[in-house]
């Protein structure tokens, strides 16, 4: 499995995202980006946007930003549906 971070020193956003990998047991590699958009060059050839976090996971071919969107997907992905995130509470 690779898994690769895109990431910005400071960002909230990111931090979200490395507390879901971790919490998953997933091993990645982070790939630390320039604070200007404008220098993000790596993350649109990976994304098509410059935005952070972004991740590719090679092994399903996926690639997306947006912290939300990349974890939802890392804990559909690659989390234990028995594990209380998954769960789906009605009352």
């Amino acid at each position: 499995m690779s898994v690769t971070l895109y990431r910005l020193e400071g960002c909230p956003f990111c931090e979200f995202v490395v507390d879901a990998l971790s919490d998953l047991g997933i091993d990645f590699d982070s790939v630390w980006v320039e604070g200007l958009h404008s220098k993000r060059d790596a993350v649109k050839e990976v994304t098509g946007q410059r935005q952070v976090p972004a991740l590719v996971d090679d092994s399903h071919g996926v690639s997306m930003s947006e912290s939300a969107r990349i974890t939802e997907y890392l804990r559909t992905t690659y989390g234990d549906a028995d594990s209380p995130a998954d769960v789906e509470i009605s009352f």
